[in-house]
């Protein structure tokens, strides 16, 4: 398998060097040439697989002469070592709770598959990661990464802009992690990743890598939990649609991946805060970029998604095509806290912000259509436990491997939001 540049300007690479390269020389995220169908005996299997059966199964052509067999199942084995429940919220609406992990959210699941892999490709060779974050990626990533030989991790996050125990989780640790408070807001940060990746003197003095989901190793293992959704329905009588909180595009681009290598989905539903680039572009075909505003669901603040350049290889660059396969909504959030409560006093479930713009999504959907439903839960709502206890007028229990982060001294250093800022402090460390 090789994998192109979305600017299509530079020539293809192996698995091996997309992820260690993580972005192509001409600013292009890499992309995989094709995208395989899995066999029909995969699909008559699939309700009594575990996930890394499923993983080893999805993944095997992408990773094809980078890991033998043996080194992919292991690899996954591990990455794999808590649950992916599907929970009854509703009828026929179903939450994917991705907050078992050890970090409590989605992210560890590609953030912990790329760490191993780097770990092997990387073998050796002294690499720093850089990572921007608008919530949960950089602890998933920090806690991925920990302690790891040879490899220190830069986590960018805007100031002010993430929960206060998301921001303990990876300004905590210390050692290998260090945590960047920058003075804007998350597109800075992105931007300020990018542009090192860009730049010529770095890549000669350093070896760099990246653990956003411009990395095609964070993007690819995302779709191995919607194959395990859909295998632990156990009514598929109705079409099944899943709603996706978007922000940087990944979780979304890996479900359409999973879609079309044959998993049978109906429809995805795009579920968007304020932030709402993206859905403006399938409703009217022009993206215009913006400034992010911060919401309560701040993971999704992201006002010009990376991923979107992958979504228009996907589909031809026609918005028109995207539009048979995904369906837009955004909310705002009073919305968003008004369903937390509603939620909570019918079913006494617990949505985090995330989780609570999903379920509108799927909701507003299933208005319309008779279909069956799953909502991504990304995080744990104790890591927005200020919002929901609010709403719900009741304390939530605080995981004890969260709870002990607040006690900790935060290590953070502050910097501007200017791309000099960055190399500099990468060139002077």
């Amino acid at each position: 398998m090789k994998y192109y540049s979305t600017n299509h300007q530079s020539p293809g690479v192996s698995f091996k060097d997309a992820v260690l390269k993580s972005m192509a020389p001409d600013k292009g995220l890499y992309f995989p040439e094709n995208i395989p169908a899995l066999p029909d005996t995969f699909f008559k299997k699939l309700s009594g697989m575990p996930p890394e059966e499923i993983g080893f199964h999805f993944l095997k052509p992408y990773v094809d002469g980078a890991l033998s067999d043996k080194q992919l199942y292991e690899l996954l084995e591990d990455v794999f070592s808590f649950d992916i429940p599907l929970s009854e919220v509703g009828p026929d609406k179903y939450a994917l709770e991705l907050f078992h992990g050890p970090t409590l959210a989605f992210k560890d699941v590609g953030a912990r598959t790329l760490a191993r892999l780097l770990s092997v490709f990387s073998a050796g060779t002294k690499t720093t990661v850089l990572v921007a974050t608008s919530g949960d990626t950089g602890s998933a990533v920090a806690h991925g990464f920990f302690e790891m030989p040879d490899t220190d991790v830069v986590v960018l996050y805007p100031k002010n802009k993430v929960s206060k125990l998301q921001e303990k989780q990876f300004t905590t640790l210390g050692k290998n992690i260090t945590a960047l408070e920058v003075d804007g807001n998350f597109d800075d940060c992105q931007r300020m990743v990018k542009a090192a990746f860009a730049d010529e003197e770095l890549q000669k003095r350093m070896h760099l890598s990246s653990a956003n989901s411009i990395n095609i190793a964070r993007l690819l293992p995302q779709a191995i939990y919607y194959f395990y959704a859909y295998g632990q329905l156990k009514n598929k009588s109705k079409p099944v649609v899943v709603s996706v909180p978007t922000g940087n595009l990944g979780n979304l681009a890996a479900g359409l991946l999973a879609k079309r290598s044959g998993l049978p989905v109906d429809c995805f539903v795009a579920s968007g805060n304020r932030n709402n680039v993206f859905q403006e572009y399938l409703e009217t075909g022009n993206y215009t970029p913006r400034p992010s505003v911060p919401t309560i669901s701040n993971a999704m603040d992201v006002g010009n998604p990376s991923n979107l350049a992958r979504l228009q290889e996907l589909y031809g660059h026609s918005f028109q095509a995207a539009r048979k396969d995904i369906v837009p909504f955004h909310f705002s959030d009073e919305e968003t806290r008004h369903v937390i409560a509603q939620v909570y006093h019918e079913t006494k479930y617990i949505l985090d912000p995330h989780g609570a713009v999903a379920f509108l999504g799927l909701s507003a959907y299933m208005e319309k259509h008779d279909v069956t439903g799953i909502f991504l839960e990304t995080a744990h709502p104790a890591k927005f436990y200020p919002v929901v206890e609010e709403e719900i007028q009741q304390k939530i229990a605080i995981p004890q491997r969260l709870s002990k982060t607040l006690h900790l001294p935060k290590q953070s250093l502050e910097i501007g939001h200017h791309t000099e800022d960055l190399k500099r402090f990468l060139l002077e460390r």
